[in-house]
């Protein structure tokens, strides 16, 4: 029963991502033009796309994608496969309407689908750390719905694949604490450094990320001496090592230096705090970081105040010897990602909904919200429940209009998304991923909902997602009834 439930939540969560498409925008049109560049030209260089993106590096005369290279990888064998389908059902995937379904499928699944599958993740170590089902539930869905992860997986971007990668290396560094054969071992130790290592391929910023949940892994089997300790430790190099070498010769290939990543290569003139400290990032500031919990403008706590609890959720794990390990990795992840992005010169993070540069540590802080519905008394998780209802409302009207408001409002929220929502205005964003030349005025090739791909117009075109939610639930309650 709890592989059905699993099942369900995935499901939910994956429908809940697939149910909106973004469009376009500097971030994932860099990345865009990328898989372009490879599957229609064979090459690493956008110079025949750039000019719809100013998130680019030009080095040695040419134009390339400014960010690490990890999920347009994963995009392309998804862009080609989805060529051939397009071909079979009769549509050119070069034309407007082709390239938009490609960009639909590789954003589907390889950003919305692994991060479903970490909420699925999360869910199964809640409940292998000591939870409940219905709190683990409460934990994977809290996450994926009521936080501005919902934002994040139905954009091209690489924050999300990365936290998934994150969660994958985590959970696999806990199936440690179990004693294994030593062929058992040395996967998992590969699995961790494939995992953490594919992150940091993905997002430059979770490399410290992934060495945590590297001495993680090494730390739990520290106490069994050197042998096993030897095992984890060469299955976690040669994973990150292969993934290391993967960005390597990607950065040797494109700028012919493996080790200036490709952040050092922006055009004279464009993005000039990434001159100050090292690449924009020079120390935490107190007024940031107070911003960055509490502001309208990018504040985590604002927009999804259940993450309040987390916290609490992760001290009683710290507390159990059994589960402390666990909780100190989970909380060291989330803290530098939260230090990280108030050490950001830039770091409202521009068009975004929520503090984004946080994005990848929110699973791993997530992790402490299903112990924290299990220790909580009944007024208490009557306030989590309300606290996940106001941020899944949120993410919901962000997904809805815009999950990438611009920046000039001082409170997107309430300045556009909520009376854009209530007004039926939907699907907000007009930008495309296609050139200019692909996309001439009059063919919108923007935002939209499967709703209204459906027919259904404004509020109306989000009844199939609620009826979806509708029947998961009573699956869910029926689920209950059967074990009680």
């Amino acid at each position: 029963m709890i592989r059905m439930r699993a099942l369900l939540i995935g499901a939910v969560v994956l429908v809940s991502y697939a149910y909106f498409y973004q469009a376009g925008g500097w971030n994932q049109n860099s990345r865009f033009d990328l898989v372009r560049a490879v599957i229609e030209q064979g090459t690493l260089r956008i110079d025949s796309y750039h000019e719809n993106t100013e998130d680019k590096a030009f080095a040695n005369g040419h134009y390339y994608s400014d960010k690490a290279p990890g999920l347009a990888l994963v995009a392309v064998p998804i862009a080609e496969v989805t060529r051939f389908f397009l071909r079979v059902a009769g549509l050119d995937p070069a034309s407007p309407r082709g390239l938009v379904a490609i960009s639909y499928f590789v954003t589907l699944f390889g950003v919305a689908l692994p991060m479903a599958l970490a909420c699925v993740v999360l869910f199964l170590i809640a409940f292998q750390l000591g939870s409940d089902v219905n709190a683990a539930a409460f934990g994977a869905l809290a996450l994926s719905l009521a936080t501005p992860m919902w934002a994040y997986s139905t954009l091209f971007w690489g924050h999300s694949l990365a936290g998934a990668c994150l969660v994958f290396a985590f959970a696999f560094a806990l199936r440690l604490r179990r004693n294994q054969s030593h062929a058992r071992d040395t996967l998992l130790g590969l699995a961790v450094g494939l995992a953490a290592g594919w992150a940091t391929v993905t997002e430059y910023p979770a490399a410290p990320a992934s060495v945590i949940l590297a001495v993680l892994a090494l730390g739990l089997v520290w106490r069994d001496g050197w042998p096993r300790r030897s095992r984890v430790g060469v299955g976690i190099a040669i994973g990150a090592f292969a993934c290391i070498a993967v960005l390597l010769i990607y950065q040797f290939r494109v700028f012919g230096s493996a080790f200036q990543p490709s952040y050092s290569y922006y055009p004279p003139g464009a993005f000039p705090w990434m001159k100050r400290g090292y690449m924009g990032l020079t120390y935490p500031r107190i007024d940031v970081a107070l911003k960055l919990l509490f502001g309208c403008r990018r504040g985590l706590l604002f927009v999804a105040p259940v993450a309040l609890a987390a916290p609490f959720g992760l001290r009683s794990l710290w507390k159990q010897p059994a589960t402390r390990a666990a909780a100190v990795a989970a909380t060291a992840v989330a803290a530098y990602y939260f230090l990280f992005n108030a050490s950001f010169l830039v770091w409202p993070g521009g068009w975004s909904y929520g503090p984004r540069y946080m994005a990848a540590g929110l699973p791993l802080l997530c992790v402490g919200l299903a112990p924290a519905w299990s220790k909580a008394r009944s007024l208490c998780r009557v306030l989590l429940a309300l606290a996940a209802a106001w941020g899944c409302a949120f993410a919901l009207m962000a997904v809805s209009t815009t999950a990438q408001p611009p920046d000039n409002f001082h409170c997107a929220l309430f300045q556009l998304i909520w009376p854009s929502f209530w007004a039926g205005k939907l699907s907000l964003n007009s930008q495309s991923m296609l050139m200019i030349s692909e996309d001439p005025p009059g063919r919108a090739h923007g935002a939209f909902n499967l709703g209204e791909l459906a027919g259904l117009h404004g509020l109306p075109s989000l009844i199939p997602l609620l009826a979806v939610w509708g029947v998961a639930a009573m699956l869910w309650a029926r689920m209950n009834r059967a074990e009680g």
